[in-house]
């Protein structure tokens, strides 16, 4: 949050702090029980890590790639580009690159490792559901997961479970067999896949949990920047309603990017909701009105 104007939100950083304190932990207690099995967990660790560079580095173009969206000049998009210009004077920070994704499926993301790599990016289909101001309470948004830097310390959270992931896989392939100890105990293989999955289903608890505090962080920053938190809400009210009639084929394609998104593409109830990558829309709502009636004093 440092050199922006963007509210400070002490609960996320204590959470992304904590967060990746608790991931470092069972990353060594994870690497410390495959040595010990007798895995030859460098292989494993250097695979990882490569896909980690790639994600931290190329984040950015990754998901512009991903989403089919592209950058786009104040010429071709002068309102927006207008809009992304005066947010940027008012947090004080650099200004991202502005992309279009051509998608009827109305949302947008931010992704970048850091603000002078940032690039946010809007669907054709929410710049013709919302008008200026929403537009607006939506970029603040998504500028403020920039700022706060949460963008960067979920990529880096996804490391263990893409090394916990590989593990499982390669257990798997294995056909959970390999050498027992001398003692005749279950086969190595089991040992990686029962230990693996265990620290995937930790670290996915972890990261989940911290990607909806951080959505709540980004609709606060957003709210107090634009000064107009009605309009923030109004807008997820039309995206979310709106997104409930996209064809479930493309909102499918679109899930595995629910983290990076304004609102999620699928979402779950009751207990699903521990699977979410976003706070209810009820929860997020009832925030916004907190803040109109708080700038309201």
């Amino acid at each position: 949050m440092a050199g922006t104007r963007f509210a400070p939100d002490r609960g996320l950083s204590v959470r992304m702090t904590v967060t990746m304190f608790l991931l470092g932990l069972l990353y060594v207690a994870f690497m410390a029980i495959l040595i010990a099995v007798g895995v030859q967990a460098v292989v494993v660790l250097v695979i990882a890590a490569g896909f980690l560079l790639v994600q931290y580095f190329f984040s950015d173009k990754i998901a512009l790639f991903a989403m089919h969206g592209r950058e786009v000049s104040p010429q071709e998009a002068p309102e927006l580009h207008g809009i992304i210009d005066r947010l940027t004077a008012m947090a004080d920070m650099p200004k991202p690159r502005v992309a279009i994704a051509d998608s009827d499926m109305p949302n947008a993301f931010a992704t970048g490792r850091n603000q002078k790599n940032a690039v946010v990016c809007v669907t054709t289909g929410i710049m013709r559901r919302l008008d200026a101001q929403e537009l607006e309470g939506v970029l603040a948004h998504e500028m403020s997961h920039v700022a706060h830097r949460d963008v960067a310390v979920m990529t880096i959270a996804s490391f263990l479970g893409i090394v916990a992931g590989l593990m499982t896989r390669f257990a798997l392939y294995a056909g959970l067999g390999g050498r027992r100890d001398s003692n005749n105990g279950p086969p190595i293989g089991l040992i990686i896949f029962l230990v693996s999955a265990l620290v995937y289903a930790v670290s996915f608890l972890l990261t989940r949990a911290l990607s909806r505090y951080r959505e709540l962080a980004a609709d606060r920053a957003g709210a107090f920047l634009t000064q107009r938190p009605s309009a923030l809400a109004s807008a997820l009210v039309k995206v979310s309603g709106d997104i409930a009639r996209i064809p479930t084929r493309d909102l499918r394609e679109a899930q595995p990017f629910n983290a990076f998104y304004f609102t999620p593409a699928l979402s779950g109830q009751s207990v699903a909701s521990l699977f979410s990558t976003h706070p209810s829309l009820e929860r997020r709502l009832d925030q916004l009105a907190k803040i109109s009636a708080a700038l309201g004093r």
